[in-house]
């Protein structure tokens, strides 16, 4: 049985929608910043840019698509908004150490700069799995 979705689920999900269109740019933004961008950026952080390989790229392009495609299932109450949520945790967790314990990040931003917005993602993509499986468990999908 079908409960129906309290107003706060459409205003988080709608959130949730943003948080994730935000991520797909900052994709686009990362991988295709031009030359000329790339020459406006200090050394160390041009530098930085040349630390990530394709694996990195890829797994960046996963954990951000299957982000934004389970706020889309979200927003249609699809039980596989889930799913979608678990792939993408499952793609952030490793993008995430690569990017602070693999690169020269710290050396680049500092401890605090460079961890703070991993840990933003990574709490934040838990409380995604956490709530779409709340939706399962409240009916609330179709």
């Amino acid at each position: 049985m079908k409960t129906k979705s309290p107003l706060w689920f459409w205003i988080v999900a709608i959130l949730i929608l943003l948080w994730n269109i935000i991520g797909v740019i900052s994709f686009f933004a990362h991988v295709y910043v031009s030359k000329f961008g790339l020459q406006e950026l200090p050394s160390a952080q041009q530098a930085l840019y040349a630390e990530f390989s394709l694996w990195t790229y890829i797994i960046f392009a996963l954990a951000v698509s299957t982000g934004f495609f389970g706020s889309v299932g979200l927003l249609l109450r699809k039980h596989w908004s889930y799913s979608m949520f678990i792939l993408s945790m499952l793609a952030i967790i490793p993008q995430m150490i690569h990017n602070v314990f693999f690169t020269s990040s710290i050396e680049v931003f500092g401890l605090t700069q460079s961890i703070t917005m991993p840990i933003h993602v990574i709490i934040f993509g838990a409380f995604l799995i956490w709530f779409s499986k709340r939706s399962v468990y409240s009916n609330w999908y179709r």
